[in-house]
């Protein structure tokens, strides 16, 4: 029962990615409309150049031949022309609604980082958000407008066909259908399983590759390079072997066209030939019920099923497209599930409640002194914090109170749960029993309103191969156009950093790849400056000096602990002694 309702959940989450990847009728209509008028003119081209040939070795006065040389230039050019058209329009709306796909993609993405992502890989993630979504853009261009315009152009054609023979309009759709059939059939034998296990192993294999140009210098220390390198080339090797599979099957596929296409020719003719035979003097009680057929018409009518059946090619091509895209779409489902609807609106007594005690509607960033005094920044009662599907955890529950300024100190031997408790008060980790903060419960909050107040200094700040400028107004709540210099100098003096980067290059000094050029303890100043600039209320900071020494750990502390102000509070956590001149009050974690 679980097992049916996990799977019937994966595909409501793949078909509302399926929705939003399409774009909307009225901007795939142009594309389906050139896409129609492109595949008749390649009919028509295909139908006027057989009659033209045919007659023309008749040797007829030249001015009978004009309108079709005429014709044979117009269709010929009209092909490319709509094509190109329909490429451009059908391309245009697809690329456009990628772009919403991305979107919400990482918007499903954000509220689980960083632990709610599952065992994935970085390789096997980085595959699916990147090649996974792209591949979404098949689904407009692959799959629905190849089916509506072949589909449409194929059925027209045979419309005009059975204008000229019944009996050959209906043989014609016979073999058709046919060979669709069995194409569909081959591709679904032979490329089903190959596709599926291909789209695997390029995770596998990104992983893989990942692992050995992120870990080099660790290989290179054990000795393990070439044991990574066999690692990657057999994996690459089950990857073209898969892929080899798919080849087949797509060798298959044009052999049963190409064996429909000659068997429906050799139809035409065999139906046709006898009402040619009528055309001649022997009297049209010849005709057998066909009418009089001329050769230019029995010839046209002989090389129609080569346009028909290039077109329904497309069929079973655009099916197998449709297969890949809903595995690219099942395998971000499973990485990001759409997010259930959180509550963007808090209840109106705390909001009353909130605008009371602080004295001014403006909300809760800015609170008077008799708001500070009477309403704790952070209150904690009975609260505990799990991982996903583990059984680490807040052994057992804590309470705790925080007014406007103060500092927390958080202990507690190694595996306890302080970093499982500081992304629960972050959002990051749901947690039970009551969280606080201003006031108000922030059951009630998204993440992204609980993150606006409370902000996560991680023990392994991370630091982006850019200028130190970059990395600090990434911060600001208005986004890093709105910062400014005054702002990132005063953020930078606060932790102890500006007269350092005053002998580098200033706020354009390089930092490196992961902080590379920079030491622990300076990246751990950098994300502490970011938390300034971001305006958030309550600091959590976990394990800010693990990087540094005793001695210089308590001058840090107090760099730290002093920029932060009288309006912002603290959390600290730390398994390393912090002086009491320092903090305000102490929580110790105890295993449950």
């Amino acid at each position: 029962m679980n097992t049916g309702t996990a799977e019937q959940n994966a595909q409501r989450q793949a078909r509302s990615l399926l929705v939003a990847s399409r774009p909307s009728w009225r901007a795939m209509a142009p594309g389906l409309i050139f896409g129609i008028l492109s595949g008749l003119s390649a009919v028509l081209l295909l139908g006027s150049s057989a009659y033209l040939i045919t007659r023309a070795s008749e040797q007829p006065p030249i001015l009978y031949l004009g309108l079709l040389v005429v014709g044979v230039r117009a269709f010929a050019l009209s092909r490319g022309f709509f094509r190109y058209l329909e490429r451009l329009s059908t391309h245009d709306a697809a690329f456009r609604a990628l772009g919403e796909v991305r979107v919400d993609a990482f918007s499903r993405l954000e509220p689980l980082a960083p632990v709610k992502l599952g065992p994935r890989r970085r390789g096997d993630l980085l595959t699916r958000v990147i090649r996974d979504v792209d591949g979404l853009v098949d689904l407009p261009t692959r799959v629905i407008q190849p089916l509506v315009s072949s589909l449409t152009v194929v059925g027209l054609t045979l419309l005009a066909v059975l204008w000229f023979s019944p009996i050959l309009a209906l043989a014609l759709a016979g073999l058709l259908l046919l060979t669709l059939v069995l194409g569909t059939l081959v591709t679904e034998t032979l490329t089903v399983r190959a596709e599926r296990r291909t789209a695997q192993l390029r995770g596998d294999l990104a992983d893989e590759v990942v692992d050995l140009v992120g870990e080099l210098d660790v290989l290179i220390a054990y000795d393990a390079v070439e044991a990574q390198l066999q690692k990657v080339a057999e994996l690459d090797t089950r990857l073209r072997r898969e892929a080899l599979l798919g080849a087949r099957g797509a060798g298959l596929l044009a052999a049963v066209f190409a064996g429909g296409t000659g068997a429906a020719v050799m139809a035409a003719l065999l139906i046709a030939a006898p009402s040619l035979q009528a055309a001649v003097p022997l009297g049209p009680d010849m005709a057998l019920g066909f009418g009089e057929v001329d050769p230019a018409v029995l010839v046209t009518l002989a090389l129609i099923p080569l346009a028909v059946f290039e077109l329904a090619a497309a069929v079973p091509l655009a099916w197998s497209a449709r297969r890949r895209v809903l595995t690219h779409a099942r395998r971000i489902a499973e990485i990001a599930p759409e997010p259930e609807r959180e509550s963007q609106a808090r209840t109106a007594t705390g909001t009353q409640q909130a605008q009371l005690l602080a004295g001014s509607t403006a909300g809760l960033r800015v609170p008077s002194s008799f708001a500070a005094e009477l309403v704790p920044a952070l209150e904690l009662r009975d609260v505990t914090v799990r991982w996903p599907e583990s059984v680490a955890a807040v052994g057992t529950p804590i309470s705790a109170r925080l007014l406007p300024g103060q500092n927390l100190l958080i202990t507690g031997p190694s595996g306890v749960g302080k970093t499982a408790l500081a992304l629960g008060l972050t959002g990051f980790l749901p947690h039970k029993g009551q969280y606080l903060v201003a006031g108000e419960d922030v059951a009630d909050w998204s993440p992204e309103e609980l993150r606006r107040e409370v902000c996560l200094i991680e023990q392994q700040a991370h630091i982006f191969d850019s200028s130190l400028r970059a990395n600090l107004a990434l911060a600001h709540p208005d986004g890093p156009q709105a910062v400014q210099d005054e702002e990132l100098e005063q953020a930078l003096r606060a932790v102890g950093l500006w007269d350092w980067a005053q002998t580098r290059g200033g706020l354009e000094t390089p930092v490196g790849m992961f902080g590379a050029l920079i030491s622990g303890g300076q990246a751990q100043r950098i994300a502490v400056a970011r938390g300034l600039l971001s305006g958030a209320r309550i600091l959590i900071l976990d394990e800010p000096t693990a990087h540094v020494d005793p001695e210089t750990a308590v001058q840090m502390l107090e760099e730290l602990l002093g920029a932060t102000g009288p309006e912002r509070s603290v959390v600290l956590f730390s398994h390393t002694p912090v002086p009491e001149r320092l903090i305000n009050a102490s929580l110790q974690l105890r295993p449950a």
